[in-house]
């Protein structure tokens, strides 16, 4: 646990692998554990169904420009159907009216037939507080990690047999600084490609009930980056840049109990039509989760309308 399932889980979830709930984060395993003998058992099982699939192409999937690129991409897809997408609007209210919802922003009340929250739970739960106290309530319990990014640039020169690997998780009980380092320019071919006499990696810092780094400066996070990435692979040389990022409030957690959380925040929600949630905070942190997640949150809505406007029609009738 310590050494294997502890780092994989501290990598995705940045949390704490004796508090988060295997059948929340790891369903695969979970179902393992239930129908085998040992949960070793089982993972052998799951490896030979992978094997048996000669899954080809690479082990890791991403966009050519990093996935920083996904949101202007989604955005531009929106706004080419006739969607409209509005940037630094917060919304200070929500409010259930006869005709559906009232959205109430810094600068305007905008009328809506249907409302899909798909903001972290702490938002949902300020802008639930009056429609649904119970919903809020629960969201406001969902607790979130902190972590920091570090990016590293080094003279691919300067760099000795370090660039035939992807990366590398770190045990806590190492007692080091970084949870883990990707070594970006061997990973993803675009970051190759587009600095061939570079060599990029990055360490993350941080794990949910460990964010005191978030406030070191950045010199002193690249020194103790510098400094882990030594311990472990025998790296020496200085990198010609570097770019700290802090994700605050980056990870929702998913202790055990947390999928009995979030089928109570949705019965709640559903009392309320043209209304529901969706994100990471529900059923998965990666990106197909929260793809998923909308899909079902969208989905529900349009079913309901539908319902409600044949209703209708069959009580015109």
């Amino acid at each position: 646990v310590d050494r294997l399932v502890e780092p994989l889980l501290g990598g995705v979830y940045a949390g704490d692998a004796y508090k988060i709930s295997l059948r929340a984060a790891v369903p695969q395993l979970f179902e393992a554990a239930r129908t085998h003998a040992s949960l070793l058992d089982g993972v052998q099982d799951i490896q030979a169904k992978a094997a048996a699939k000669q899954q080809t192409g690479p082990v890791f999937a991403g966009l050519d420009g990093g996935l920083g690129t996904l949101p202007g991409a989604v955005a531009d897809a929106v706004r080419a159907q006739g969607g409209e997408i509005r940037t630094e609007t917060p919304v200070l209210g929500l409010t259930r009216t006869a005709a559906g919802w009232q959205i109430r922003t810094d600068t305007e009340l905008i009328e809506a037939e249907g409302v899909i929250l798909s903001t972290p739970a702490w938002s949902a739960s300020a802008l639930l507080a009056a429609e649904s106290p119970v919903a809020a309530a629960e969201l406001s319990e969902v607790e979130y990690a902190s972590m920091v990014l570090v990016t590293l640039a080094f003279r691919r020169a300067d760099l000795a047999g370090l660039e035939e690997r992807s990366g590398f998780l770190v045990p806590p009980v190492d007692g080091r600084t970084i949870k883990a380092s990707t070594f970006s320019s061997y990973k993803w071919q675009w970051v190759k490609e587009r600095g061939s006499d570079l060599f990029v990696l990055r360490t993350s810092i941080g794990r949910y009930g460990e964010e005191q780094h978030l406030d070191w400066d950045d010199p002193d996070l690249v020194d103790v980056s510098l400094g882990d990435l030594g311990e472990a692979v025998g790296l020496s040389a200085r990198p010609v840049a570097t770019e700290v990022t802090r994700w605050i409030g980056g990870l929702p957690q998913y202790p055990v109990g947390h999928l009995a959380k979030v089928a109570r925040i949705r019965a709640e929600v559903a009392k309320l039509p043209g209304l529901r949630v969706c994100g990471a905070a529900y059923d998965g942190v990666g990106i197909p989760a929260c793809i998923a997640s909308a899909r079902r949150a969208a989905d529900e809505i349009i079913a309901t309308s539908t319902l409600a406007q044949n209703t209708q029609s069959d009580a015109g009738q």
